[in-house]
């Protein structure tokens, strides 16, 4: 877990900083700065690019991870990722000419129930594919077990940068339609410098000789669509179903605040995922079973702890959080709290997701995928027009739910192998001991001031709680490291 507990710390850190970041964006600027109109219009424009994006993207990026550390001579390597490169266009100029011909019927389907997206359609287009082709080369450097770089422009870059636009806005320095036409530059710029990073590490030598295993690299490039497809629909469709299915599209902004508040706890599971996607795939490309099992108990246990922490954080200060942002945007917790807990559940699968992406069995899990991305479409056809943003909420906790579940008992009985332990039971307990503990005692001081002061407290408790109870052997060499107690 050496090289794992490394960079993921360090993309740990840089994942927090660039929320950070995008809390201030989300929670102040944007709420403060732009009409709720045009908010609710950059989360939909986001939204509907992220769902495009695996499409556009081929699939390149998960096939990059699985197939790089079996090729081993030098013009096999070179073949095979200068034919990753260019795959995408497959999809990407069909697509284009469709859009070109068919703009104005996509036009009015997408601005159905809100005019105001008609006149961006092209900019969804343009962000999918900036979006699709960073992947692309973040994943040419991850192979190279270089991600700390790739990181920190996936999570801090365009965020900072989208800050700077923000005042831009607040300066009367653009306008708003320059503005959304700047965000779009600003994901293009991104991809341009993942682009020239990649290459530093290792630069294209184009060749286009015969592939080997070029059937098994198109077969699991097209299901990874339907994967990458599935992961984005349960991440975005709702809010991209809130804005065609509501008459309102102030209703995507105030559900993005939610479900910014509660995606925090994702973030150890994303910057651990960054370093754990290649290292799984070599461990099972050598059939190296007993360590497979080792990273994925581990990685399940120390992301729980470590997840468990921020869900306490979030559910625990809630309330005074929502004193300090615009009203408007405060009527989301029961969105929070239902999309935390399911947030918390996907962080205890560990490595999960890149055992059965990597693996022989992943195309039974993209069919399980595929069902529940439907599963989670009608759902949000029935509770939407019911509750509202609430009943999209509980759409995507249910879906979360069943997929997770099925993809842990997948894992039991192909591999033998399950991330749950004792420990993990004990982990859950004292999470919800601490819960009610904590939930209705505050301080009598300014709500940033409370934040502060129970936080620190928590942790307290928390970490004590974890050292004293031993649950994760990684967590307390951490703790002791740093506080020097060896």
């Amino acid at each position: 877990m050496g090289i794992v507990l490394s960079q993921s710390f360090k993309n740990t850190i840089s994942t927090y900083l660039g929320f950070g970041i995008g809390a201030i964006n989300t929670l102040f600027l944007y709420t403060n700065l732009l009409t709720d109109q045009y908010f609710g219009l950059v989360a939909f424009l986001l939204s509907a690019a992220n769902i495009m994006m695996p499409f556009m993207a081929f699939g390149v990026h998960n096939a990059i991870i699985k197939f790089y550390s079996s090729f081993k001579s030098k013009n096999s390597i070179n073949s095979f990722l200068s034919f990753m490169l260019f795959l995408p266009l497959i999809f990407i100029i069909p697509a284009a000419l469709m859009g070109y011909f068919a703009y104005d019927t996509i036009s009015q389907l997408l601005s159905k129930e809100n005019t105001i997206v008609e006149n961006y359609v092209w900019h969804i287009f343009i962000l999918a594919i900036a979006m699709a082709y960073f992947e692309i080369f973040f994943a040419w450097s991850k192979v190279q077990m270089q991600t700390v770089f790739g990181n920190v422009m996936k999570e801090i870059f365009h965020r900072i940068c989208i800050m700077l636009l923000l005042f831009a806005v607040y300066m009367n320095w653009l306008m708003v339609d320059q503005f959304i036409l700047a965000l779009v530059g600003v994901y293009v710029l991104r991809m341009i410098i993942m682009k020239l990073y990649a290459f530093s590490i290792r630069y294209p030598k184009l060749k286009f000789q015969k592939i080997d295993k070029l059937s098994s690299i198109l077969k699991y490039a097209v299901l990874m669509i339907i994967a990458g497809s599935v992961a984005m629909l349960i991440l975005d469709i709702d809010k991209f179903m809130i804005g065609l299915m509501l008459e309102d599209i102030e209703q995507v902004a105030y559900y993005s605040v939610a479900i910014f508040i509660a995606t925090v706890i994702a973030v150890p599971q994303r910057a651990m995922h960054q370093i754990m996607m290649p290292l799984t795939a070599k461990y099972l490309n050598e059939k190296d079973n007993k360590s497979l099992e080792d990273l994925y108990k581990r990685s399940s246990m120390s992301l729980l702890v470590i997840s468990g922490f921020i869900f306490l954080l979030i559910i625990l200060n809630i309330n005074q959080l929502y004193q300090i942002i615009p009203k408007e945007f405060t009527g989301g917790l029961f969105v929070v709290i239902i999309v935390s807990l399911a947030k918390l559940y996907d962080n205890s699968l560990g490595n999960n997701n890149a055992i059965l992406f990597n693996s022989d069995y992943y195309r039974m899990v993209l069919f399980f995928g595929a069902m529940l991305a439907i599963l989670a479409i009608v759902l949000n056809v029935i509770f939407i027009p019911v509750y509202g943003i609430d009943g999209s909420a509980f759409a995507t906790f249910l879906a979360v739910i069943i997929y997770n579940s099925i993809k842990v008992y997948f894992v039991k009985l192909k591999f033998n192998m399950q991330p749950f332990t004792m420990a993990s039971l004990k982990i859950v307990l004292t999470l919800m001991v601490l819960s009610f503990a904590f939930y209705f005692w505050e301080f009598p001081f300014h709500p940033i001031f409370n934040i502060f002061l129970k936080s620190i407290l928590i942790g307290l408790f928390y970490f004590s709680l974890i050292h004293k109870m031993n649950v994760s052997k990684d967590i307390s060499e951490q703790i002791k490291k740093y506080l020097r107690l060896k």
